[in-house]
Order: structure tokens, then C-alpha cells, then sequence
């Protein structure tokens, strides 16, 4: 296998089913992958023989497979960018600018590829699938082309010279939900940075990382400065983030695992960036557009089936709108029809545990108005689950406070502003959120009062140069933009 996409036979327009049927991936054919791992500038044979099968979550089919990493892989990848630095931490800035642009262009020019392969390993509707998981990491990857070629590396403060260094090898462990933009999100400022790379990307759709280190070779990028090791987390994921030879460990996932790679990282008193799980509100104040805001949050928790640690999964709304609110999402989630604009979820175990959580709320005494637990109907194939809108929602229910990661909103009526902020607030998590006032002045003093990361101000769209990142247990620095780039550098003083 030569790992570039199948000019024949890989057009994803004869796969019946869900996330888009027949318009699935039309226009390009999906990358293939390679049973190899990329070290030191070049595919090479795993060091054993595992491997791990790649499903189509709308067919269940296998699409391809890829090496079950070892340690002994890692190990490889860690000292091949150790070898690698000191070269890539030395070329001027202007050159590595050089190099973004050329993977800019190269992602540019892949769009149909890189869609469609993510259409086929997660699931997601061909629209979105480009839109988001084509066009947001090249927009990202243009965005820090633009700033390793302007960042101000060193910096005169009174008889100093302040100058900003990289951090070193960078082990990015990145999850599925966003597998190409994760995985751009944390390697372009590193290698904007000056750092080099060891990634781990999630073992559900490692075809679209394979996809972009052959994008990053071609753009030139030297031998050793980027190295891909497929596998999986408690294998490979652990071995990279315990490697001494790692000197920042950049993880998005879960808080739980996030919580052991940040003592694993402490205990080597090493740099670690985290970016873990939400439970954002969707706090719609009175006098708000409220038909707006209801169907807007609607959109922003079932893109991506409900996979995304940001979604406004808590929707707030005041006790005098609160019944017609619930009657505007019920009529409104209807227009989410699985296997057309609602793709499947990642896998089976993620199918079994969004539905758990939608009976466990029944159990808890909320009330269903749209969707439910059950398959959907004439969906006997594929990960699918009900778009689903729960009414009658108490803050300390498990469905108000655990992230479900799937299509499921919870709406809950306050009485008062107050009482709305003690609500969004009152959770162990502060990764994003929405406000929406009649005026922006209001929605801005209630956004400022929030305990999270990022808030939306009356359908503020996504700003990929913006900082992001949480509060509390939603993880620990940010990324994007200039404040994302500043987590892969480490500044040293010279006094004169």
C-alpha cells in the first residue's frame, strides 16, 4: 500500500446508509492508510505484529487497518525527534513559516480526500465533514504559518533579552471527535514553535493522521521533526506520555485520563496541556430572540452527532418561556434525521453509552420530548442514536452534570439571573457556554460572571485564532491562535 487515496473504487458514493447515503464522500476517495508507522521521515514496519481494524461506524465495515504501536514504537519516534531538534529548533523562524504554508496548501488542495476519509471513519455528514473537519484545520494551519513568521521570538525588557524557546519533543495524544483539527491544533504551533513531534492519534480514525504526515513530508518538513505511532491509549498512549524523553505532554480527551497523564506529567515535573471534558449552558436570558436561540442550540449540540467537548449540551431558560422553548425544540429536533443530517456516533460502545445515559435520565424522573433510548427506526445498521431533547431537567441530575458526548440537550428552567448563573456554574467543568440577551451589553455582564473558558455571545461564530480552553476540571492551558503558541515555548533571560 502506498497509503495515497485509490483514484478508483474508493468513491464513497455506492455505501448506502447513514451520514449522508448516497452523497457520502463524493468527489474524493478516502485515504486508505498504510500498515506502518511514520519515524524519522519515512514509513517502516511496526515493531510487532498487532493491528488495529478501522470500522465505518454508518456500515460497521472495515475500512482499513493500521499497527497496534508498542512502547518499543514510541521509543523509536521519541529519539528520532530528539535527534531531530536541535536542527528544526534552529532554522529560522521565516523558514518554518515556509513549511506551514507549503502543509496549508497541500491540505488546501487534499479537501475532498481529507473529507471524505473523515466522512468514512467517524461518521460525519459529507457537509460538515468539509466544512469543519476539511476547512477548520487548514484555516487553523494558515493562522500559525502567519504567526511563526511574525511572532516576536525575543523581546528587550529593561537590561534583559527576554527570548522564547521551544519546549522540546512534544508527545500530542489526540481523540476522534475532531481527529484532523486536534491533531493540527497541537502540531502546527508546535512545529511553529520550533518543537518536534510524536503523535498518538486516536485509534478510531488514525486513516486522517496518516493522511496528514504524508502531507507534512511533502511540505518538507526535515526527517525526525514529526513521527506518527498508531495504537492504542493504555499501550501506546501511556508509553508516550511516561516517556522521559518527552518534555510536554499536549492531551485532548477525557478528564478521567486526563487526570492520570497530569500525575504522570507532575511526577516527572513535566509541561503538560490538557483539554478534557464540558458540560457547557446555553443560558437564554429573558427578552432573548428565543425561538433563535433554541434552534441555534440545537445545531451547536447535534453537529457531530452530539461529539464535542464544547456543545451547549444544558439549555437554561426562564421560568415564563420555559414550556414554549421546550415546544420550539421538540417540533424543532424533528428536522435531525439519522443517516442524513444526524450522522452515527464512533463506535458501538459510544452508541451503548449515550443510550445508557438517555434511560437513566427517564429513571431520573425527566421527561423525553424528542427522541429516546431506542435505535432509530429503519436503522438496524450503524451506530445511530435519537437526536434526543429531555424537559424537566433538576441541576443535580446525572444527564445536568456528566458529559453524555452524544445528541442529547437537557433543558432546565431558572427563576431568575441569579439562579441562571448559580445553574451554568454548577458544575466540576468550564469549557464553553452560550449567553443570549436582548442586548449584547446584558449578555456580556452575565458571560463575564461564568466560571469557563469561552462563551459565545448571541451566536458569536467559532473564532479559530481566539484562545481556547477551561476552567476547572475542562483542563489546564489553551489552545489556538497566539495564546496556543505560547504553550510550546519556554523563555530564557539574558542580562546585560
Amino acid at each position: 500500500m502506498d497509503g495515497m487515496a485509490d483514484g478508483g473504487g474508493t468513491d464513497r458514493s455506492d455505501v448506502a446508509g447513514g451520514a449522508g447515503g448516497a452523497a457520502r464522500g463524493s468527489g474524493g476517495g478516502i485515504y486508505r492508510g498504510q500498515e506502518a508507522v511514520f519515524v524519522d521521515g519515512r514509513w517502516r514496519p511496526a515493531a510487532g505484529d498487532g493491528t488495529i481494524d478501522v470500522v465505518d461506524p454508518a456500515t460497521e465495515q472495515v475500512i482499513g487497518r493500521v499497527p497496534a504501536g508498542t512502547a518499543l514504537d514510541v521509543d523509536t519516534a521519541v529519539r528520532a525527534a530528539r535527534t531531530a531538534l536541535p536542527g528544526w529548533a534552529a532554522t529560522p523562524p521565516a523558514e518554518r513559516a515556509a513549511v506551514l504554508a507549503a502543509a496549508r496548501d497541500l491540505l488546501a488542495a487534499r479537501r475532498e480526500e481529507i473529507a471524505a476519509t473523515v466522512s468514512a471513519e467517524l461518521g460525519a455528514p459529507p457537509a460538515f465533514a468539509t466544512a469543519v473537519h476539511a476547512d477548520l484545520p487548514t484555516a487553523v494551519m494558515a493562522s500559525y504559518a502567519e504567526l511563526a513568521a511574525a511572532h516576536p521570538f525575543e523581546e528587550r525588557v529593561g537590561n534583559s533579552r527576554v527570548l522564547q524557546e521551544p519546549v522540546g519533543v512534544v508527545g500530542a495524544i489526540t481523540p476522534w471527535n475532531y481527529p484532523l483539527h486536534q491533531i493540527v491544533a497541537k502540531v502546527a504551533p508546535a512545529l511553529a514553535a520550533g518543537c518536534t513531534v510524536v503523535l498518538k492519534p486516536a485509534e478510531d480514525t488514525p486513516l486522517v493522521a496518516q493522511l496528514f504526515a504524508d502531507i507534512l513530508a511533502a511540505a518538507g518538513l526535515p526527517a525526525g521533526v514529526f513521527n506518527l505511532v498508531t495504537g492504542l491509549g493504555p499501550v501506546a498512549g501511556q508509553a508516550l506520555a511516561e516517556h522521559p524523553g518527552v518534555d510536554l505532554v499536549s492531551f485532548t480527551g477525557s478528564t478521567a485520563v486526563g487526570r492520570q497523564i497530569g500525575a504522570t506529567a507532575g511526577a516527572a515535573v513535566k509541561r503538560v496541556a490538557l483539554e478534557l471534558g464540558g458540560k457547557s449552558a446555553n443560558v437564554i436570558l429573558p427578552g432573548a430572540d428565543l425561538a433563535r436561540a433554541v434552534n441555534v442550540g440545537l445545531a451547536n449540540v447535534f453537529a457531530n452527532s452530539g461529539q464535542t467537548c464544547s456543545a451547549w449540551t444544558r439549555m437554561l431558560v426562564d421560568a415564563a418561556r420555559y414550556d414554549e422553548a421546550v415546544a420550539i425544540a421538540a417540533a424543532a429536533t424533528a428536522k435531525y434525521v439519522p443517516g442524513d443530517r444526524l450522522g452515527p456516533v464512533v463506535n458501538a460502545r459510544q452508541r451503548d453509552r449515550v443510550r445508557g445515559y438517555i434511560r437513566r435520565g427517564q429513571e431520573e424522573g425527566a421527561r423525553i420530548v424528542a427522541g429516546g433510548p431506542d435505535a432509530p427506526e429503519g436503522m438496524e445498521t450503524g451506530y445511530y442514536v435519537r437526536p434526543t431533547v429531555f424537559a424537566d431537567v433538576r441541576p443535580d441530575m446525572a444527564i445536568a452534570q456528566e458529559e453524555i458526548f452524544g445528541p442529547v440537550v437537557v433543558m432546565i428552567r431558572y427563576e431568575d439571573e441569579e439562579d441562571a448563573l448559580r445553574i451554568a456554574n454548577g458544575t466540576v467543568y468550564g469549557l464553553a457556554g452560550a449567553v443570549w440577551g436582548a442586548d449584547e451589553e446584558s449578555a456580556v455582564a452575565f458571560a463575564r460572571r461564568m466560571d469557563t473558558g469561552q462563551v459565545d455571545i448571541n451566536g458569536g461564530r467559532f473564532n479559530p485564532l481566539a484562545p481556547f480552553g477551561g476552567y476547572k476540571q475542562s483542563g489546564v492551558g489553551r489552545e489556538l491562535g497566539a495564546h496556543g503558541l505560547a504553550e510550546y515555548l519556554q523563555t530564557k533571560s539574558l542580562q546585560f
